[in-house]
């Protein structure tokens, strides 16, 4: 969804569509099991910490092809790197930094996406209800999903029109990829309750605890026993801390689940039995 969304803005403004695909599907390969809580739990546990975006490019750069990586551009590359967003004012102009357009709208396609599709899961599974959205959000963007990412792409074509290549611009003005501050406070304010509605209670949640025991408890045991790793990702990573942490990050939330019930029958507490 954050290629389809990126593409949609890329083509409203003239730009290269292929980049933008190519970063925004690249963007979350090097992310763990569970999705942040997974990578909170080997940032805690790694020297060095962890982050996804880190782990994206060293699986195409050094960990793919055996060895050899994808040959990708650097645009696609430094692209992946940077497209992560702050928790708070991920908007702003100096947010942007050095990254081209493309990469801009990825980052900017990454939040807005997460935001639409994880505000409709919440919705689904009754964990919030429509009336607990912010009135502004739901006056602006709509009641739907596909009133949601509408909205904000057309906001984003609209306010960022001086990244077209139609506007004539001075030498010293450097376009970048935004919404209008109206809506962009409106986004900025959803995605504050959604963090504080959704994604920490999550997080705290049973389920959540679960999660991140699960990728404890994986990451402690392949460390521990290196030799269940395959020779040749052990051989790339280089140590057993660091190939622990990308075997586990090549799992799958279900794989994990299977994995760990093997290795500590019962640790899922029938939160995840379905499944299994």
């Amino acid at each position: 969804e954050v290629s389809q969304v990126g593409r949609s803005i890329a083509r409203g403004l003239n730009l290269n569509e292929d980049l933008v695909e190519a970063i925004g599907l690249g963007h979350d390969l090097g992310h763990t099991p569970f999705g942040h809580i997974g990578e909170s739990v080997l940032d805690q546990v790694l020297v060095g910490g962890f982050h996804h975006s880190r782990h994206s490019v060293r699986l195409i750069t050094q960990l793919e092809k055996n060895g050899k990586g994808l040959n990708l551009t650097e645009d696609v590359i430094e692209g992946i790197r940077h497209h992560s967003k702050p928790e708070g004012k991920f908007l702003s102009r100096d947010a942007v930094g050095n990254l081209t357009l493309e990469a801009q709208i990825v980052r900017i396609s990454d939040a807005l996406a997460y935001l639409a599709h994880d505000i409709l899961d919440a919705l689904r599974s009754d964990f919030i209800q429509l009336q607990d959205l912010p009135s502004e959000a739901v006056s602006a963007l709509g009641e739907r999903h596909s009133q949601r990412v509408s909205a904000v792409v057309e906001n984003v074509i609209e306010s960022s029109w001086d990244c077209s290549g139609e506007v004539d611009l001075s030498d010293d003005v450097k376009p970048w990829i935004r919404m209008s501050p109206e809506l962009g406070q409106i986004v900025t304010d959803l995605r504050v309750f959604m963090f504080e509605r959704f994604y920490h209670p999550i997080s705290a949640s049973l389920e959540g605890r679960k999660a991140a025991a699960i990728v404890g408890v994986l990451f402690e045991h392949f460390k521990s026993n290196p030799d269940l790793i395959p020779d040749w990702l052990r051989e790339l990573s280089g140590s057993a801390e660091l190939a622990a942490a990308d075997y586990v990050c090549g799992m799958t939330d279900n794989y994990a689940l299977i994995m760990a019930e093997q290795i500590e029958p019962g640790l899922s507490d029938g939160v995840f039995q379905g499944r299994i």
